[in-house]
């Protein structure tokens, strides 16, 4: 369930941050088929707030809406700024009663301060992923990954990559399909591969033998119904295994047989929803083997059986 939406925000918050979650979760299109929200711009007291490009804005609420939300979202801010009490509060609650709490770049060092990052999962933008993993050395930094999700806990990189996490979450809410005539509404790619890597400046020039693996994970997601091992990987691209496995985490955030299993299930998603395929054909043609493999994956991944997703999913957003 996401029907509400708190959006929380405070002095020299980040307007392009602050800007996609409204695109994606603020602007109704409930007449066009998408799933609407009760969206609410909150800060504390309600009181208005300068963003760091000079102008003012005015919340509609103060911290109240956040007691209610499904999903609980943090644009981007300064890094020295420290958080109302109020708010760490009322982040914590909504996370111990199940919402989603995301944040977009540098505003993961809110639910750092918070105490949400504690033991898990997450990510933000790469200039600052040194400082919150030292700031919060209980986080698990991946400072390659576009975005991160550790049970309802989301974290994004910089700037586009809020726009990547919040297609996520409405594929995983509302489904693929959803997601797909977003993302087409919006102008933006459905789903990017690779990492942050791609975007890290490079001290030294980038040498001939450190070129990016984007044509090896293009190849790959053509063939996700084949078996493949790191070892042929590696062949493929000239490597040896091991320099491959640390190249490809690298660029990735992952192990090769984590990344090629999420498109494994991404794909197995996508033909749950848009074909009358059985388990067991989804399960060749995504490359789990069998359906015993696929339901697996997918129950982790996903939190539902295969069978319980096409239910829910099955029946596509009219656009």
């Amino acid at each position: 369930m996401l029907r509400r939406v708190a959006v929380v925000v405070l002095d020299r918050v980040a307007p392009f941050e602050l800007g996609v979650l409204c695109e994606v979760f603020g602007t109704d299109r409930a007449a066009d088929g998408f799933p609407g929200y009760e969206f609410s711009l909150c800060g504390p007291e309600g009181r208005p707030v300068r963003t760091s490009s000079g102008f003012t804005i005015i919340p509609d609420a103060d911290l109240t809406p956040l007691e209610t939300a499904d999903l609980i979202a943090v644009p981007a801010h300064p890094l020295d700024q420290p958080i109302p009490a109020e708010l760490g509060a009322a982040l914590r609650r909504g996370a111990e009663r199940g919402a989603y709490v995301m944040s977009v770049c540098s505003g993961a060092f809110v639910l750092g301060e918070a105490g949400l990052l504690d033991g898990r999962r997450c990510t933000t933008h790469w200039r600052y992923a040194a400082e919150l993993a030292r700031r919060f050395p209980r986080a698990q930094v991946h400072p390659n990954s576009l975005y991160v999700e550790d049970g309802r806990i989301l974290t994004s990189a910089g700037t586009a990559a809020g726009i990547d996490l919040c297609l996520h979450l409405v594929r995983t809410v509302h489904g693929s399909d959803a997601a797909t005539k977003l993302a087409r509404r919006m102008v933006v790619p459905p789903h990017r591969s690779g990492g942050q890597a791609q975007y890290v400046e490079a001290p030294v020039p980038r040498r001939n033998d450190a070129e990016t693996l984007e044509p090896l994970l293009t190849w790959l997601m053509t063939h996700l119904d084949a078996p493949t091992t790191v070892d042929e990987l590696a062949v493929r691209v000239h490597m040896a295994p091991r320099t491959f496995a640390r190249r490809f985490r690298a660029e990735t955030g992952t192990t090769p047989h984590d990344w090629i299993t999420g498109q494994r299930v991404l794909l197995a998603r996508r033909l749950l929803e848009e074909t009358d395929l059985g388990v067991d054909a989804i399960a060749g043609r995504a490359g789990f083997g069998d359906a015993a493999t696929l339901r697996h994956h997918f129950a982790k991944r996903v939190g539902a059986t295969p069978q319980a997703y096409r239910t829910t999913f099955r029946t596509p957003v009219k656009i």
